[in-house]
């Protein structure tokens, strides 16, 4: 019954699918040739020449969507998530259905401007129509309908934060229909509204006198040793298993859950820099880099001239610092100091009103604009205008052991700002709250958070009182 019923829903969003992929292919080729409603005609093609396309269309969207498990059930899954998984398969479908089209053309060319319209109109279309999809059964679900009964086993912390992130979502169609536990004297009891209705060795009979449709096992690690036990009773039933490991505690950056060839596989640490993400950070680091670098070519004359005619030495300080996976790089900035300034004092911290600074040095560190040079460690992949600040490999000997998460700064670009920067953790502070707040930014990376970052720089990060 579950497997009808969820083949049902499979196929009525193939055919929302299919529908908004058709409107987008004809929405395309109207503005590629007969020019409306946007007036960008150029040449004029059959419609007919371009109709054989539409036979393959089902059977590509078909093979893509279901290969890359499209429709699987996500009342768990975020609209963010969604949104990218049909962005990586409307371009492998789309780029599939253009070898078809030059290979199955005769005399007429195809367009392939026709095809980027089809891609972007089929994309957001599919985006809208997902959503559009996604929020009705949602509605429904509020209502009582499309409703999922679950059992929840495990009564301890993760179980019943399980359950309150549940009852927070009632979206999700799930209806909580009872704990059952692996202490016996706790039957009967009630948690956050919801019975302990029984013990986890009575799995099976539950799951058959009370219609139930998912197992959430929430148990701790203390008690997974039942595992197996349950897992048998369970091997004959019509019923979804689903595991919440107790692992969070251990968690230390970036937890997820991933597969690889069929063995599931719990991330406890991991970097967000990978794939498409790299990818996606590194090429706008080069699109806001080389423009920068182009416009501050003036700003670069004149402050050189300035270091040069305020103090003796070279305009540039190069300085090797600790980047993205420990790798060390040499970091530029303008001059700040006097010529060997550092032969008598050895490396220290920066003080308030040190001495060794020159007096332009002084304006220079106050406004930052020493680091204007590190534009070109970005340009080189060195560095990225944002992320944690890269520190001097002694005073990251020191830090690694006074602070056991230090090193995982490491685990992604350092960058010209940061998430700590902003939000005014620069200079002599806390350096507890400055790896708090770098731990954050790679945690919760997005090229909108990046975005926000630069933004906040224009406005908090240049002058700063700390910056000296």
């Amino acid at each position: 019954m579950l497997k009808k019923h969820s083949q049902f829903f499979e196929n009525l969003l193939f055919l929302f699918d299919l529908t908004v992929i058709y409107a987008a292919w004809f929405a395309a080729y109207s503005l590629r040739f007969s020019g409306w409603p946007i007036p960008v005609y150029y040449g004029n093609a059959p419609l007919e020449k371009y109709l054989f396309l539409c036979w393959f269309m089902p059977l590509i969207w078909g093979l893509i969507f279901k290969s890359m498990n499209m429709y699987r059930p996500r009342r768990i899954s975020s609209h963010l998530n969604e949104a990218y998984e049909i962005f990586k398969a409307t371009t492998v479908a789309v780029g599939l259905l253009m070898v078809t089209a030059y290979v199955g053309k005769q005399e007429t060319v195809v367009s392939r401007v026709l095809f980027g319209y089809f891609w972007l109109f089929s994309y957001v279309g599919l985006i809208g129509s997902r959503l559009i999809f996604r929020e009705l059964l949602r509605f429904a679900r509020r209502r009582g309908y499309n409703l999922r009964h679950i059992l929840i086993l495990g009564t301890d912390e993760l179980g019943q934060s399980l359950y309150q992130d549940i009852r927070s979502h009632p979206e999700l169609g799930f209806n909580v229909v009872g704990f059952l536990t692996g202490n016996a004297y706790e039957v009967g009891q009630r948690l956050h509204g919801v019975e302990v209705i029984g013990h986890i060795d009575q799995v099976k009979a539950f799951v058959q006198s009370r219609g139930i449709d998912q197992i959430f096992i929430a148990l701790p690690l203390a008690a997974m040793s039942a595992l197996e036990k349950i897992l048998q009773q369970l091997n004959s039933e019509m019923v979804d298993i689903k595991i919440v490991p107790d692992l969070y505690q251990h968690v230390i950056l970036q937890g997820s859950v991933e597969e690889f060839a069929g063995h599931p596989i719990v991330t406890l640490s991991g970097s967000p820099m990978y794939g498409w993400n790299q990818v996606t950070k590194r090429l706008f680091d080069l699109a806001v880099a080389i423009p920068l670098l182009i416009i501050c070519l003036p700003v670069f004359v004149v402050i050189a001239v300035l270091v040069k005619a305020t103090s003796r030495g070279p305009v540039f300080y190069k300085q090797e610092r600790m980047g993205y996976d420990g790798r060390i790089l040499r970091m530029i900035k303008f001059r700040t100091m006097h010529e060997h300034a550092e032969r008598e004092t050895g490396q220290v911290w920066a003080q308030q009103d040190d001495p060794r600074r020159t007096r332009f040095g002084v304006v220079l560190r106050r406004t930052s604009l020493d680091e204007l040079p590190q534009l070109w460690n970005v340009l080189k992949g060195e560095m990225s205008l944002v992320g944690p600040r890269p520190e001097r490999p002694v005073f990251v000997e020191e830090f690694r052991h006074r602070f056991p998460r230090y090193m995982l700064r490491h685990r992604v670009k350092a960058g010209m700002t940061g998430w700590a920067q902003v939000q005014g953790w620069r200079g002599n502070t806390s350096l507890e709250k400055r790896l708090e707040h770098d731990l954050y930014y790679i945690q919760h990376w997005s090229l909108l958070l990046d975005i926000k970052i630069l933004w906040l720089t224009l406005w908090r990060g240049f002058v700063n009182t700390n910056a000296y």
